[in-house]
């Protein structure tokens, strides 16, 4: 028998190239809007919903002599429309079924990736109500600004004095709900690398900071810390303001993006919500095109409810 030469190897009984039995899956973010959302449930039919609301009475100082001046209540009305109707749909083919290998992980994997692109669209609509604030314009509130530029590194960065400036407008607008900052990745990285960070006066939630970082890395959201009462969280979908300024007097060199402070909880909720119609499923075989089809569909409607209880800090996202 001739011998065999272990050191070659006969290229016809390797195999060029494997295939793995797993799909390989993009890496997804946490989505939080929702929890900003106070969502009706005494919304049962039609398309607009109007909710009355009433102001202050004033007082007067009067003496015995003077007539009683009698003051009419302030009263409005907030309108709500469901205006939103969205979708997400796909399909397979039979011959796709027949030759994929990946057909079977393929479809299971049909009804998340489009219940998430609806939710990442909620997610972008939610926090877009931002907008619904007057651009160019402070909106100020009994005498604090709740539209702003950031104050750090030349109005293009977050800063501390950013929270306390937002914790001011929220106690001069009565807010004493839970509060919480919905920040860009790039400010997460900015206040991160504050050199003083541990030596803030007053602020004794600090405390390792630099050592342990801000990002808990069991949710990938939350911070470990509290700054100056709010819970900060990192989120990839805020908005871009537009026009030339942010508040009417500071301009930004780029588009900057709404870092958005928000009260929740009770009837503090900044926003408004009602779905008409929750996410709904339907498949259906088509003969004629030969292939199985799938959609995903709802509506619902969303608004600004409070200004008092926004505050939006814009700053740029760029790193150098």
């Amino acid at each position: 028998m001739a011998g065999h030469d272990t050191s070659v190897v006969n290229t016809n009984l390797v195999r060029s190239e494997l295939w793995s039995d797993q799909l390989k899956d993009i890496l997804l973010d946490t989505l939080q809007g929702q929890r900003y959302v106070n969502w009706m449930t005494n919304f049962p039919d039609g398309t607009t919903f109007t909710i009355p609301s009433i102001g202050q009475m004033p007082m007067r100082n009067v003496t015995e002599s003077d007539p009683v001046t009698y003051d009419a209540m302030d009263t409005g009305e907030f309108q709500f429309e469901i205006n939103k109707y969205v979708e997400s749909a796909t399909y397979i083919t039979d011959k796709a079924k027949q030759d994929s290998y990946y057909a079977d992980q393929l479809i299971a994997a049909f009804l998340p990736k489009m219940k998430r692109a609806i939710e990442e669209n909620l997610e972008t609509n939610i926090l877009s109500l931002a907008e619904s604030q007057t651009l160019a314009n402070p909106n100020t509130i009994n005498g604090a600004a709740h539209r702003f530029a950031a104050s750090g590194n030349s109005n293009t960065t977050l800063a501390l004095s950013d929270f306390a400036k937002a914790k001011f407008a929220f106690d001069k607008a009565n807010s004493s709900q839970k509060r919480v900052a919905i920040i860009d990745p790039s400010q997460e990285y900015f206040l991160n690398t504050l050199t003083n960070l541990v030596n803030v006066i007053n602020n004794p939630m600090f405390e390792g900071i630099v050592t342990e970082g801000f990002v808990n890395s069991t949710t990938g959201m939350h911070f470990y810390k509290n700054i100056y009462g709010f819970d900060v969280y990192v989120s990839n979908y805020l908005p871009t303001t537009g026009g030339a300024t942010v508040d009417g007097t500071v301009a930004l060199a780029t588009s900057p993006i709404d870092n958005i402070f928000c009260a929740i909880g009770a009837d503090e909720t900044p926003f408004k919500g009602a779905w008409r119609q929750m996410l709904r499923v339907e498949t259906e075989r088509n003969k004629d095109m030969r292939r199985d089809e799938y959609v995903m569909n709802g509506r619902y409607g969303l608004k600004l409810y409070r200004q008092e209880t926004i505050v939006v800090v814009s700053s740029t996202s760029v790193i150098a």
